[in-house]
């Protein structure tokens, strides 16, 4: 058995030859790229599914440069630490697989990822061929109760009352959130007036935090193509208007801040 539940009826999916399929005959078909869509059609009227082709590439040709390597070796360190090859881990907001990949390389458990955007999936589920990857909303993921020892979270929107609901009861939710002078020169760059990040709102009320580790240091960007891309990779790109963007095309090369904390949470 898969260890999917069906969306529309919530059983247990089985899977064979290319298809998903639960008891009450509901059925979903992989993909050629290896992943399912699990996606139900209520949660399909928005207008974006997270990250389109433009920054799934832009996010693959920045991270392949190694600019967050140290904050992948850290994420996997920590992971690692609370996981053994027992473990069940679930990457919500897998995005295009970088971390995915990582951790599973790490661990070697059995491993699942969950993205909206197809365009992400296409390439997260080539990352780990023996990982289970779906096309599925945070806000109703496809697992069971109690039933993953692992939740990874990296810069993905933060889902609480699900992760309490699929994490066991000795699990762990491990989070990756930018801190306040995250890309802070890009930023400065960008606008006139440049704003700090926000803390991200806990919920204390379902978890509890046991660990936090804040990464920060500078990456040097030398080329163009890396500075569009680590643009096109964040939320400011569909936020900025055209005359400020503009502002990033002839810089040419940019020296800036990268601001991470990896959290650890357990349920209460």
């Amino acid at each position: 058995m898969s260890g999917f539940i069906c969306p529309v009826c919530k059983c247990e999916l089985g899977r064979k030859q290319g298809v998903y399929f639960c008891p009450k005959g509901h059925s979903f078909d992989i993909s050629k790229f290896g992943y399912v869509n699990l996606l139900m059609s209520q949660q399909s009227s928005l207008k974006r599914h997270g990250d389109d082709k433009a920054m799934v590439l832009a996010r693959r040709g920045f991270l392949s440069k190694g600019y967050y390597q140290p904050l992948c070796d850290a994420l996997c360190d920590v992971i690692s630490s609370n996981a053994s090859r027992d473990s069940v881990i679930a990457d919500v907001g897998c995005g295009e697989g970088y971390y995915s990949s990582a951790i599973f390389s790490r661990t070697n458990a059995r491993f699942y990822g969950i993205d909206i955007s197809k365009d992400a999936l296409r390439f997260a589920s080539r990352s780990v061929p023996d990982g289970e990857f779906a096309v599925a909303s945070a806000f109703q993921l496809p697992f069971g109760d109690k039933s993953i020892d692992i939740v990874a979270n990296v810069f993905a929107p933060s889902a609480y009352s699900e992760f309490h609901r699929i994490m066991k009861d000795a699990g762990r939710l491990i989070k990756v959130v930018p801190l306040e002078e995250h890309l802070w020169e890009l930023k400065k760059a960008l606008y006139d007036v440049p704003y700090k990040n926000k803390p991200e709102i806990r919920n204390d009320e379902l978890f509890n935090l046991v660990e936090s580790q804040e990464l920060k240091y500078e990456i040097q960007l030398d080329n163009q193509a890396d500075i569009d891309n680590v643009f096109k990779m964040t939320p400011y790109y569909y936020k900025t208007g055209r005359r400020e963007a503009e502002r990033l095309s002839f810089l040419g090369q940019l020296t800036t801040t990268v601001h991470f904390a990896i959290e650890v949470y357990e349920k209460r």
